[in-house]
């Protein structure tokens, strides 16, 4: 999404005028329809979800020009249509086309797909591959700095690399994307270590011990919402 031509607009005060020309409007349009809409918006990205294909393509349409009255509009390669949902799958079946179109949100891939014990319509959620690549080359660049660290504080600063990391990314269904980022980390330790010497007696077994005791092993932190949402009823806090 654009702003402006030759105005500098902070986050701030960019999510209030967007409350304006999005929030508001978008409540009121979707109020004249006869589909169910569902409208998820954060910062500046922001996905609304449509049952007919119809009324999407009409938004589309009334939301560039909303924008355009504003001196916005819609970022080019970021806004798009797809066919996403519990019957998704199916109907391109039918129709002989491949799995439905993913898309990027909140740091997230989100694609449809099935639960293994019943076959059941679950949307999964997984790390953004090119995010979390770019993430782990920062966090290997400050390792590389951190070589010749005793090995108790390069342990505790990783701990705390991976806590916050899990800390935002350990949902339901990322598990492996959790797994991946731990493991690359310990290889990228372990490749400094022998780096430290032309001795060196570290093997990837002996490794694996120490990370056993020095760092966080992967766990789901956040339940789905709406799990999260009974147990918060249950807490008395809703």
């Amino acid at each position: 999404m654009g702003t402006p031509q030759g105005a500098v607009i902070s986050p701030l005060l960019g999510n209030v005028f967007l409350h304006y020309v999005f929030d508001l409007w978008i409540q009121w349009w979707r109020k004249r329809r006869r589909g169910g809409v569902v409208v998820i918006r954060y910062a500046d990205d922001f996905v609304i979800g449509f049952e007919r294909k119809g009324e999407a393509e009409a938004c589309l349409k009334e939301l560039q020009e909303r924008f355009a009255e504003f001196g916005l509009k819609l970022h080019e390669t970021k806004t798009r249509w797809i066919e996403f949902g519990r019957y998704a799958i199916e109907r391109r079946e039918e129709h002989g086309e491949g799995r439905p179109e993913t898309f990027d949100f909140l740091g997230f891939t989100h694609r449809c797909d099935k639960t293994r014990s019943h076959g059941w319509f679950t949307i999964r959620r997984e790390s953004i591959a090119k995010r979390m690549r770019a993430g782990l080359a920062k966090v290997k660049e400050l390792l590389r700095r951190r070589r010749h660290w005793e090995i108790g504080s390069i342990g505790r600063w990783l701990s705390r690399v991976i806590h916050g990391w899990y800390g935002y990314y350990a949902i339901p269904g990322n598990m492996i994307r959790l797994q991946q980022f731990r493991d690359e980390i310990v290889k990228a330790w372990l490749a400094e270590l022998r780096r430290r010497s032309q001795r060196h007696r570290w093997t990837w077994k002996r490794i694996q011990r120490m990370v056993r005791r020095l760092l966080p092993t992967p766990k789901i932190l956040h339940p789905y919402p709406d799990q999260r949402f009974r147990d918060r009823l249950k807490a008395g806090a809703v």
